[in-house]
C-alpha cells in the first residue's frame, strides 16, 4: 500500500457505512486522518459502527445532523448510494469541501495498476470474464469494486506486479478527483438511474468520468456500435480501442465470418464460446481487448471462453428439471437487461418479473416478449407488468406474492423444452435487501422442486 500523506492529520467525514464506508473509515484511520463516521442507523443496531468505535474512530449514529459540517472537515467520503441532494452533501458542496467515494481512496493507495469497467449493462460479466482470462494467463489479477469486493480494501494489499480489475458504477465515478485507470472500459450507455442523476446527460457524464484523468499512455475501450458514446467521451486523452459486434474495426475487437479478431489478429472461433446470449458478445469483446493489451495468449482467452458460463445472478443456468431449464437473471434490475436476457433464448419462455416501482412503464419490453408463453409477476410493479403482458398478447399471466411462489407456479404451467427465466426488470428493494438475495431465493426454490 502506498503511504500517502494527503489525509494525514486532516479531518475527514465518512458519510454512510455498509461495506464501502467501513473500509474507507478504517483505511483513512490507518492514513492518520482524523475520522468521523456518520450513519443513519442507530448505534445499538449498527455492528459496523460499533466495530469502528472500538478502533478509536469517532462515530455519530441515528441521524445526519447538518451542523456536523461546522466542525471543519476538509474532505467527505460518502457511500455511493447517498444522492447529492442529501442535505449534508449539498452543504459540503456549497462549502467547497471535496466529496469522494471510496474508489478514489483505492486508487490513491493501490500499488497495482487498475482496469476500470463501467457501462449501463454488462459490467459484472465483463469484469468477471476479464479476471478469469488474466488469471488463466498468470497475470495476477485482483477483482474489486461494485461487484461485491470493496476496492479500497483490496487496494491495501495490492502489489505492483498485480492488476486490479474494478467494476465501477456511475454513483462511484461521481466521487473521484485523481482516479485514473490504465485501461478503462465503457461497455454501453443507455437510460438508467435517472431517479439519482436527474437526467440522461448527467448520468452519461458520470460514466465518462472513468476516462477524465487518463493520459495518452492509457487506453479507453468503447462500444463502436453506439455513436453517442464516442461523443460522450470526445474529451478523452486516452488511446481509443473500439469493439463492435456489427462491423470490422481494425484497431479493436470484432467478429468476422464466425470468428473473433483483435486488431486483425485471429483469436478463435465464435462456436467455442459457451456464454449464452448475443448481448454477451459485447462483454466478450471488451474482455478480449483488455486482455490483448496486456499480451494475453489466444490459448488462454479461448480456454476461458470455452468454459465460462456466466456470472451468478446474470443469465445464470441453475438446473434442468424434467427437460425445463431454469435461469437466474436477478441482476436484471432494468428493462434493458431483461430485453437482453429474453433475446438470449429462441424457444418458449416463462418469464418471472417484478420488483421496486420507480415510476417507469415496461412497454419497451413488448417487442421482446414474442417467445414468452407465460408471464408471472410479483412485487410493486406486478400490475404494470401484467398490463404490458396483455398488450404483448401473452395468454397466461399470473400474479404471485414473491419469487419463492413464482417458481412452482412457473413449473406448473411449463412444458418440456421450456426456459423458465427470472429476469425481474426491476430493483429488488421492495421485497428483498439485494438482487443477490432475490436470486438466491430463486435458486433455492428451483432446487426444492424435486
Amino acid at each position: 500500500m502506498k503511504k500517502i500523506t494527503k489525509f494525514k492529520h486532516k479531518k475527514v467525514l465518512v458519510l454512510g457505512l455498509a461495506k464501502s464506508g467501513v473500509s474507507a473509515a478504517s483505511l483513512l484511520h490507518k492514513l492518520e486522518a482524523f475520522v468521523t463516521v456518520n450513519d443513519q442507523k442507530p448505534l445499538a443496531e449498527n455492528p459496523e459502527a460499533q466495530g469502528l468505535l472500538q478502533e478509536g474512530i469517532k462515530v455519530i449514529c441515528g441521524s445526519h445532523p447538518i451542523e456536523l459540517l461546522d466542525e471543519g472537515f476538509e474532505y467527505v467520503v460518502k457511500n455511493p448510494g447517498i444522492p447529492y441532494d442529501n442535505p449534508l452533501i449539498k452543504r459540503a458542496v456549497e462549502k467547497g469541501i471535496p466529496v469522494f467515494t471510496e474508489v478514489e481512496l483505492a486508487y490513491l493507495v493501490s500499488e497495482a495498476e487498475m482496469i476500470g469497467i463501467t457501462g449501463t449493462n454488462g459490467k459484472t460479466t465483463t469484469t468477471t470474464l476479464l479476471y478469469e482470462i488474466l488469471s488463466e494467463d498468470k497475470k495476477k489479477p485482483l477483482i474489486a469494486g461494485n461487484i461485491g469486493t470493496v476496492a479500497s480494501e483490496v487496494a491495501q494489499s495490492a502489489k505492483s506486479d498485480e492488476k486490479m480489475v474494478v467494476e465501477l458504477s456511475s454513483f462511484q465515478l461521481m466521487g473521484i478527483d485523481e482516479f485514473s485507470p490504465h485501461i478503462a472500459i465503457i461497455t454501453n450507455l443507455y437510460d438508467a438511474h435517472l431517479d439519482y442523476h436527474g437526467n440522461i446527460d448527467e448520468y452519461w457524464k458520470a460514466k465518462a468520468n472513468i476516462t477524465r484523468n487518463q493520459t495518452n499512455e492509457d487506453y479507453l475501450i468503447i462500444n463502436q456500435d453506439q455513436a453517442h458514446l464516442r461523443d460522450v467521451v470526445d474529451f478523452t486523452q486516452a488511446q481509443l480501442i473500439p469493439f463492435s459486434t456489427k462491423q470490422e474495426v481494425d484497431q479493436g475487437a470484432y467478429i468476422k465470418d464466425g470468428a473473433i479478431y483483435f486488431q486483425q489478429e485471429y483469436i478463435g472461433p465464435l462456436s467455442s464460446v459457451v456464454l449464452p446470449g448475443a448481448h454477451n458478445l459485447e462483454n466478450i469483446l471488451c474482455a478480449i481487448a483488455a486482455s490483448k493489451l496486456y499480451g494475453v495468449s489466444n490459448d488462454s482467452i479461448m480456454h476461458v471462453l470455452g468454459t465460462f458460463t456466466g456470472v451468478k445472478h446474470r443469465t445464470q443456468f441453475v438446473k434442468e428439471v424434467k427437460n425445463r431449464k431454469f435461469y437466474n437473471d436477478s441482476k436484471a434490475t432494468n428493462s434493458l437487461a431483461t430485453k437482453s436476457a429474453l433475446n438470449a433464448f429462441d424457444g418458449p419462455t416463462i418469464l418471472l418479473a417484478g420488483g421496486l416501482d420507480r415510476g417507469n412503464s415496461f412497454d419497451e419490453l413488448i417487442p421482446h416478449l414474442k417467445n414468452v408463453k407465460v408471464l408471472i409477476t410479483f412485487g410493486e410493479t406486478a400490475d404494470k407488468l401484467q398490463q404490458t403482458g396483455q398488450k404483448a398478447g401473452i395468454q397466461t399471466i399470473l400474479r404471485v406474492d414473491n419469487v419463492e411462489k413464482a417458481v412452482p407456479a412457473a413449473y406448473e404451467h411449463s412444458d418440456e423444452g421450456d426456459v423458465i427465466l427470472l429476469s425481474p426488470a426491476c430493483a429488488s428493494w421492495d421485497q428483498y435487501r439485494t438482487f443477490e438475495e432475490r436470486g438466491d431465493i430463486f435458486i433455492e426454490a428451483v432446487h426444492n422442486l424435486y
